[in-house]
């Protein structure tokens, strides 16, 4: 299969490309540091001929809540409407666990408004919703530092390494569009504290990490569930342990 990758020179991107290589098949990577530029259309009726899948994982540059929202909402209506023109018999993007039950969070109000457009747009999709990898919790730290504390919300947290999220996304790009959403999680959930004093301790950092129900995750309240699969969804669990990632981080 030919399988567009958008944003593929992302860290998403770039462990998708490889798996979909690994797999036989021909990924092609699309960003704008290869003449591919979603938000102005610029290079996608191009890269899209002979097509049987795109895979958007991009980032918005600016997570600026106006900025985040013009981002996605524009990449998304030209890659759908390319994507219709060069007969695309799938479209598969990257959204967030909980993206839906966040409503204060600027950049997950803006997946929603993404995720309404692929599901409006008449072209065979999947929405595959991921928690927050490995990879970012020293920066979501940060963003909760408080004087020579950090202090994080009273949640749960399920996150997953980047590697096994391209996993998930090149098993769902080859296969059957199922026009809805798929959750992928880590294979441990605990109280968002424990994932962020073990990184923080990893890194050598001895700062004390606490809890305050009223913090806010980028400016949205939680519940205990927020970013979480729901109890009962099906969701799919990466296998690497954090453990385990945080030995070779």
């Amino acid at each position: 299969m030919k399988i567009v990758v958008i944003g593929g020179s992302g860290l998403i991107g770039r462990h998708l490309t490889a798996e979909l290589e690994r797999a036989g098949h021909e990924a092609v990577p699309a960003s704008p540091s290869t003449g591919v530029d979603a938000v102005t259309g610029v290079g996608l009726a191009e890269v899209l001929v002979g097509a049987d899948t795109v895979v958007d994982v991009a980032n918005a540059p600016s997570f600026e809540d106006a900025a985040v929202l013009d981002f996605f909402e524009r990449s998304s209506r030209n890659l759908l409407a390319a994507g219709r023109q060069a007969g695309v018999r799938h479209h598969v993007a990257l959204s967030i666990v909980g993206t839906d039950r966040a409503d204060g969070n600027g950049y997950f109000r803006a997946k929603v408004a993404q995720e309404r457009l692929i599901a409006a747009s008449g072209l065979p999709y999947t929405i595959v919703r991921a928690t927050q990898f490995f990879e970012f919790i020293a920066t979501i730290a940060e963003a909760f530092a408080v004087g020579d504390r950090i202090v994080v919300p009273d949640a749960d947290f399920q996150p997953i390494a980047a590697a096994d999220v391209a996993a998930a996304l090149a098993a769902v790009a080859v296969a059957a569009p199922v026009g809805g959403t798929i959750d992928v999680a880590g294979p441990e959930r605990l109280p968002f504290r424990a994932f962020v004093a073990r990184r923080v301790a990893a890194a050598g950092d001895g700062r004390a990490v606490t809890v305050d129900g009223a913090a806010r995750y980028f400016g949205a309240p939680l519940a205990r569930g927020s970013l979480v699969p729901d109890d009962g969804a099906a969701a799919r669990l990466g296998g690497t342990r954090f453990e385990t990632w945080l030995a070779t981080a």
